[in-house]
């Protein structure tokens, strides 16, 4: 199995624990910035963490729950309780130096969105207002967009964070496409993480993260609650007819901007299908 690709290590509580090193311990991504943390919770059960010298996201995927952070009651968030109701999430900014707490009140998915804590931006909700699900692409190109936190939303530090729901047969992150240089505004070095779910769940699809001299090469099969890392080149996925797919992406790297070249083989796509 690719290193690239992270199976689910459990099928409840802390699932997935993809780290850099830091303080609070060694990393287990060999990269710098994005970490990713997935609990799958039944009702009653509580995670309690800090964010340390890192700034949170945190991603209500399925589910409701209690929150308390940053020394605020939250209260209960959540109202989708299936992903694939396409509805937007509820999420919640932390930043960094920071105590919270999540009590599931049903069973609940939580993603843990993390990187290096920057600025001074306060804990706040994120979602569900101010996010509507947002078409992009033409044809089996098209998929749909929860746009959490990319930069049109100066609300974090570090971390661009998107929900994608592609539909059956459909391509998504294409045509291919890499943020591997940190050459701004040409392009910007951008670490990520995909966290996919298949419906049915049986389901599966494909990823490929390619760079263009080949060093890199690798394409994936991708199953329900599977993780996806993006340190380098192009990583464009698709899912066969009869499923659909959704994935939660969490980029970070030095600079909070989305700049992307597509692969000088397939950008005539981009070109033709541009408004």
């Amino acid at each position: 199995m690719t290193d690239l690709l992270r199976r689910p290590t459990a099928t409840t509580g802390k699932v997935h624990d993809i780290t850099v090193a830091s303080a609070r311990g060694p990393q287990s991504a060999d990269w710098g910035y994005v970490g990713f943390g997935l609990h799958r919770l039944a009702p009653g059960d509580t995670v309690t963490d800090q964010t340390g010298d890192r700034e949170v996201i945190l991603v209500l995927v399925e589910g409701r729950a209690d929150v308390q952070a940053a020394g605020q009651d939250w209260g209960e968030m959540g109202d989708r309780l299936d992903v694939f109701d396409r509805t937007p999430p509820h999420c919640l900014y932390i930043p960094g130096n920071e105590d919270w707490t999540a009590t599931a009140i049903t069973s609940c998915t939580l993603a843990v969105c993390t990187a290096p804590a920057k600025g001074d931006y306060p804990a706040r909700r994120l979602g569900p207002d101010g996010i509507s699900l947002t078409p992009r692409g033409k044809g089996t190109n098209t998929r749909y967009i929860n746009n959490i936190a990319m930069e049109d939303r100066d609300v974090a530090g570090s971390l661009l964070v998107t929900e994608v729901f592609t539909p059956s047969g459909h391509w998504s992150s294409y045509p291919p496409h890499r943020h591997d240089e940190d050459d701004f505004p040409n392009m910007t070095y951008l670490e990520e993480t995909y966290y996919h779910r298949m419906n049915p769940a049986q389901g599966y699809g494909h990823q490929r993260v390619f760079t263009d001299d080949g060093s890199l090469d690798e394409t994936l099969s991708v199953q329900n609650h599977d993780v996806v890392l993006v340190p380098r080149g192009h990583h464009p996925c698709g899912v066969p007819y009869g499923y659909e797919m959704y994935y939660l992406n969490v980029m970070a790297g030095p600079l909070r901007k989305w700049r992307f070249n597509n692969h000088p083989d397939h950008d005539w796509i981009a070109k033709r299908d541009a408004p």
